[in-house]
């Protein structure tokens, strides 16, 4: 039954640092009134209280510092004599700072560094679209050209096929067949008809 009375003890104690971060570099009272358990960081009163926590120096110092309560650090370690602890922990402060100050400014000049990168990257990629465009509108106007080219161009076609022929000389034996004499036919040219064509869209041409 004891054994289980302090480990529910240390528990509680255990969730109160836990649950408080303050708590570091305080002593811990257990304190019971009227039934009820409360723990805090000062004396019980009447002095019925359990220490759970007995802060050492360097916690006190260090909880002073990070409060930023920097006279009182200064003033309890000279009522205990513990200027070279108080040193100590002053210079492991300013480390920690320190580093934590070059870290916030690796990690600024790194983000910085990805910005810059992913700007220059879509700067790229607007100079390659803008180069794709311009070569597409180039060749859309070469091809246009081209066509307008050979809409001014003279259409020069072979005789087609159903150019007339000269038709071919009455022979006299239709004449005696006919028994007119006086009757000619009318001169016959041995020059094609030509039927002039119309020149269509797309270089189509339609005669």
């Amino acid at each position: 039954m004891k054994s289980l009375t302090m480990g529910i003890r240390f528990s509680a104690a255990a969730m109160l640092l836990a649950t408080a971060p303050i708590a570091a570099g305080q002593n811990i009272y257990k304190c019971t009134q009227g039934g009820q358990v409360a723990y805090t960081d000062h004396p019980c009163p009447g002095g019925n209280g359990e220490l759970l926590h007995q802060a050492d120096d360097t916690e006190v110092i260090d909880r002073y510092l990070r409060l930023g309560q920097d006279e009182l650090a200064k003033r309890y370690a000279d009522s205990r004599h513990l200027e070279t602890l108080y040193q100590q922990r002053i210079d492991a402060r300013r480390q920690a700072l320190d580093e934590k100050a070059q870290r916030d400014a690796d990690e600024a000049y790194a983000a910085q560094q990805r910005a810059d990168e992913e700007q220059q990257q879509a700067l790229a990629d607007q100079a390659a679209e803008r180069d794709r465009l311009q070569a597409e509108n180039t060749a859309l106007r070469q091809q246009n050209a081209d066509y307008q080219n050979q809409l001014s161009q003279p259409v020069y076609n072979a005789p087609p096929a159903y150019w007339g022929a000269p038709p071919y000389p009455r022979r006299h034996r239709d004449r005696d067949h006919d028994g007119d004499h006086d009757h000619q036919p009318p001169p016959v040219s041995d020059k094609p008809i030509f039927h002039p064509c119309k020149q269509l869209a797309g270089g189509r041409t339609q005669c």
